[in-house]
């Protein structure tokens, strides 16, 4: 059965897809939106995991998210509460120490570590934000493209880096040195030329690490860093937070942003292929044997999955097919949510009632070298032995996650290779590494693994079955400087076109990269739309 009705079709109704989708029905064209699995937002959901308990299955906090599409698809008259941490980040030490970090707090809390750390924290935060200004002008743009297609396809690309140029010029020579370290060098060497406690660092090289799996030395995560230093909620920038209902509450609201515009949304409803015809993308094929034609196709999967699997190989230019393959996933990312009897209570910070630490992100790594050795005992293992994660408890925020007196928990957990080692399978270590995740954070909160009462797991293998995040990467490819920019996901398509004529991609493996942000499905939507009335 074939029917033909659209503009666009979107495959996958993600966060981005459903920006894209939005932006799109706005500018007056007629939308289907496609979802494999039963309920929208791809990684961001929430979904009761265990009797009485919900939760974000997968992403888990809200910063990235853009101020300009949160405006623009009016969130909050559909439904969407942000609401702040009382603290940014509770880094608890194997001596009882810790840094409880926030606005107003975290210069005094590293004074208990370093004086001399202290007195540098304003001159770093002024680096960091100033070039985390420019930048963050940038993310809703889409980068200058590399074109061989003559002078005339050339000019606007000209233009644009033109912009670029002048953008960064804003910057002082000082910098502009310092952007150059922040895409190039590791954390750990960024961070050397700041401070001099190695938990001090911690505060600021767990960012680099998130998502990635690497250590804090390795070349490039000082850019994961600044990755994650774009975001703001509710007009102030850098700060984390919570939407009220989790993960699911900013995607069912841009769903509901979407359907007022008439884009027709469908679940249960995997895509087995997309239909190329003389060199042009003009529909997809569904499992259940319907084709559905368009005259866009967009897709808002993981690239190399969308050109691996889904677009014919033979519609590929060789070259352009055998770089996609080569395309950099994995983020050493194990994920799970648990259902507690009770708030933890901490060595460093004792207490079962609400504080403000139990409000912000845990990070079980105290010190930048702690987080280095879990990635190589990672790399040689299969998984850490004394791995990082960061325990969010969003129930302290929102009592409509889980029953009175009781809470649910976010584990994040770093580092497992996407991958194990001598064939083994995910499927046969992952309530061993679950159990070890818990172990870890017992350690520092005894009676922690007690007041677990139920869990989900989601290891790297659960997560590319479930969300389609090929090798648990949940940016859908590495952060690295070879996949950033103009290069994401490659130099001559950072425009959000493809090989295939009339087939566009939308998602986060586009520019800006991951992250709950909205910013791909912005900018790819400016580009369909143009080419749409052309």
């Amino acid at each position: 059965m074939t029917q033909q009705n659209f503009d666009a079709i979107i495959i996958g109704a993600g966060h981005n897809g459903l920006v894209c989708a939005f932006y799109l029905a706005r500018a007056g064209l007629k939308v289907k939106v496609l979802e494999r699995r039963h309920v929208v937002g791809g990684a961001a959901v929430t979904e009761e995991f265990h009797p009485g308990f919900r939760n974000s299955v997968a992403a888990y906090t809200v910063s990235l998210l853009n101020p300009k599409i949160i405006a623009d698809l009016d969130l909050a008259a559909h439904g969407l509460k942000v609401v702040e941490r009382r603290a940014s980040n509770f880094i608890p030490q194997p001596d009882g120490r810790y840094l409880l970090t926030g606005p107003g707090r975290t210069k005094s809390e590293i004074t208990k570590f370093s004086a001399k750390d202290a007195a540098n924290v304003d001159a770093y935060g002024d680096e960091i934000d100033a070039i985390a200004d420019v930048l963050r002008a940038l993310v809703l743009k889409v980068p200058p493209n590399v074109t061989q297609a003559g002078l005339f396809a050339a000019l606007p690309q000209l233009f644009k880096a033109g912009a670029l140029g002048r953008q960064l010029s804003k910057l002082s020579m000082e910098h502009q040195r310092a952007l150059l370290d922040l895409f190039t060098k590791s954390a750990a060497d960024y961070l050397d030329r700041w401070f001099e406690n190695d938990s001090v660092k911690a505060v600021y090289g767990f960012d680099a690490v998130v998502g990635a799996f690497a250590s804090p030395k390795t070349p490039g995560t000082a850019y994961v860093q600044l990755h994650h230093c774009f975001g703001e909620v509710n007009g102030k920038k850098g700060a984390w937070g919570h939407a009220i209902g989790g993960m699911g509450a900013i995607t069912q609201a841009m769903a509901r942003a979407c359907e007022k515009l008439g884009v027709e949304i469908e679940v249960n409803a995997p895509v087995k292929g997309v239909v190329v015809e003389k060199g042009r993308a003009v529909g997809v094929d569904l499992e259940d044997g319907r084709t559905l034609r368009a005259k866009q196709i967009v897709s808002n999967l993981n690239p190399k999955l969308l050109y691996g699997k889904l677009v014919p190989q033979t519609e590929l230019p060789k070259e352009f097919a055998s770089r996609m393959k080569a395309w950099k996933c994995g983020s050493g990312t194990f994920r799970m949510n648990v259902a507690l009897s009770e708030l933890p209570s901490f060595t460093a910070l004792p207490g079962k009632t609400v504080g403000d630490h139990h409000t912000s992100g845990i990070v079980i790594a105290p010190t930048l070298s702690y987080m280095d050795r879990a990635y190589r005992d990672a790399v040689e293992h299969g998984w850490s032995q004394k791995p990082i994660v960061e325990v969010l408890i969003p129930s302290t925020l929102d009592d409509s996650l889980a029953p009175k007196d009781a809470h649910v928990a976010s584990l994040f957990c770093q580092h497992v290779a996407p991958e194990l080692p001598d064939g083994k399978s995910w499927d046969d270590h992952r309530e061993e590494v679950a159990d070890l995740m818990i172990k870890t954070v017992d350690e520092y909160a005894p009676g922690f693994a007690a007041s677990v009462v139920g869990r989900q797991i989601n290891s790297p293998l659960d997560l590319e079955r479930t969300f389609g995040l090929l090798g648990g990467d949940i940016f859908h490819g590495a952060l690295g400087l070879d996949q950033l920019f103009s290069a994401r996901p490659m130099l001559g398509y950072a425009d959000h076109r493809s090989p295939v004529k009339g087939l566009y991609i939308c998602g986060s493996g586009t520019h800006p990269g991951g992250g709950v942000t909205g910013a791909p499905g912005h900018n790819a939507a400016g580009i369909i739309v143009s080419d749409s009335r052309k």
